[in-house]
């Protein structure tokens, strides 16, 4: 019998990026690389442990917008442009780089990798979302829903009908997708304020997660700490604690695995470093250099100095690295087994995009870490929260407090100088579609598209990545182009409505381009 449990959550998700009135648009590209650096390596790992009967459990996000971008056939159709030309750039690497043996042999290696990037991607049907379905009906994977377009929680409860339609259309959507409700949902940012939770417990949710101090600074106090989830004082909704120790070791580039000088360097990569035209027909058409995903140089040292990437030195490491977290998560049960006289639960979340994208030997390992824990020891069980809650139904009744995996702990990453200034038209455009919701219970045709095409604008408009894009000072132009995008494009279908003059054609150039959630009832929004 184990003596404690370790819950591996990853936390999938991309803002909604489609234009299809643009032949090439540069913020695209963040689904394909995520596609060919980290979904497709997750799901051939998941093939691999479900070929060997490898008797895994794990949880993954999938938000709304990032389900939609995969289901999308316009963005399938670009995606597999986008692969093809890496393809077509590796085959002329492997020329290029002959007489050069350290690199040659990786020009090779990434040839076979994008090879069967498109394979995978193909053999699903241009649909990745339908190989994650598979491991979820086979019981290996447990697959969460998040805010419809991740929308900041904390900063909108001033507007609970926007938190719920948040909740609301996302519940809906996963249903659409995978023939079952969820059963619990990522909170975008991993945001909490008390009393959230009877809108997850309406929305038929079962549990949720938080940063650790969401729970050890609750009321009362958990007994267990962030070891055993609690249940929300009122409804009973679970609550499930990030463990500190074993996030940092994993997601910290200084102190954490990702730094280790072996691995792979991110910021080293031939879309900066070959000669402009030779590498011209492979990045942006209006001659913006970009990341292709071909990088031949290792970590190395913290100076400028790189030295060539050895696969095998890496393979090992993760192997090693594995063997390293499996033992300290085996240490960590023991104590606490013997400290708590319960079987504690370690729950460690992390960006998806951590594993094969910024760490690219993140899901090699993965692989190692769950085939260590299967095979080679006894103490800890891999789980998932639904799993868990089944197994251990007794748990402490707290209320959690206010908090989010952000920058110092709250909302300061979404609320600060370069930002702030979104939330007074957010608030208002929310009152404006409560308006709208209640004011036109009944209606079809022309005014039923147009209201919902309004609750589409602002959910878009709520996304927390513009906010937070635009304090981190990355791709500003961008996500502010898309805040003021869609709350004009709001406020003008507010006018029309109320005026009864909605523009047809217009209308209809909006729902083409944002075209997310097909299914959607404006009526969510009371």
């Amino acid at each position: 019998m184990p003596k404690g449990y370790l819950a591996l959550v990853l936390h999938g998700h991309l803002p909604y990026v489609r234009h299809p009135e643009h032949e090439n648009f540069l913020e695209e590209d963040w689904l394909y690389e995520a596609i060919t650096e980290t979904y497709v390596p997750l799901i051939m790992v998941f093939e691999r442990l479900v070929q060997d009967k490898v008797n895994f459990r794990i949880t993954l996000t999938l938000s709304p917008t990032l389900i939609s971008m995969l289901s999308d056939a316009l963005l399938q159709e670009r995606y597999l442009n986008h692969i093809n030309k890496l393809i077509e750039l590796a085959r002329k690497e492997i020329e290029r780089t002959r007489w050069q043996p350290e690199f040659h042999n990786l020009a090779l290696m990434y040839l076979s990798e994008f090879s069967k990037a498109r394979d995978t991607f193909l053999r699903y049907n241009r649909n990745l979302v339908s190989a994650f379905k598979n491991f979820q009906d086979l019981g290996n994977l447990e697959i969460i829903t998040c805010g419809a377009t991740h929308g900041y929680f904390p900063l909108m409860d001033i507007h609970k009908e926007s938190v719920r339609a948040q909740v609301k259309v996302a519940v809906s959507h996963y249903e659409s997708v995978f023939g079952r409700k969820p059963r619990g949902i990522w909170l975008p940012e991993c945001g909490y304020y008390p009393g959230q939770d009877e809108i997850l417990k309406e929305a038929g949710l079962r549990f949720f997660f938080s940063d650790a101090h969401g729970v050890l600074h609750g009321t009362p106090r958990p007994k267990y700490g962030v070891f055993a989830p609690v249940y929300c004082k009122g409804t009973g909704v679970a609550c499930f604690a990030r463990d500190l120790e074993s996030s940092k070791q994993v997601w910290s580039s200084i102190e954490g695995y990702p730094g280790d000088y072996n691995y792979r360097e991110f910021y080293r990569d031939i879309g900066f470093d070959l000669e402009y035209e030779y590498i011209k027909p492979y990045i942006h058409p209006d001659g913006v250099r970009i990341n292709t995903g071909i990088k031949y140089f290792r970590i190395t040292g913290s100076g400028n100095h790189k030295e060539a990437y050895h696969p095998q030195r890496a393979h090992d490491k993760a192997a090693q690295q594995a063997g390293n977290f499996m033992f300290n998560r085996q240490k960590q049960v023991e104590y606490l087994y013997d400290f708590m006289q319960k079987k504690p639960l370690i729950i460690s979340p992390y960006d998806a995009e951590l594993f094969g994208h910024w760490w690219y030997e993140g899901p090699m390992w993965i692989e190692f870490l769950i085939r260590k824990i299967v095979f080679d020891q006894d103490e800890i069980r891999l789980t998932t929260p639904s799993e868990y809650l089944s197994e251990n139904p007794r748990n402490q009744v707290i209320t959690p407090s206010m908090s989010s995996w952000g920058w110092k702990g709250y909302s300061e990453m979404w609320l600060q100088g370069t930002n702030d200034w979104i939330y007074r038209h957010l608030h208002v455009a929310a009152e404006k579609m409560t308006e709208l919701a209640k004011n036109y219970p009944q209606v079809n045709g022309l005014t039923k598209r147009a209201l919902n095409q309004a609750l589409r604008e602002l959910l878009l408009a709520q996304s927390s990545d513009w906010a937070f894009i635009l304090g981190t000072g990355t791709h500003t132009e961008y996500a502010l182009r898309r805040t003021k995008d869609h709350i004009l494009r709001f406020n003008r279908l507010y006018e029309e409505i109320k005026s009864n003059s909605i523009d047809q054609d217009w209308l209809a150039d909006i729902e083409y381009k944002d075209n997310i959630f097909p299914g959607i009832d404006y009526k969510a929004h009371q």
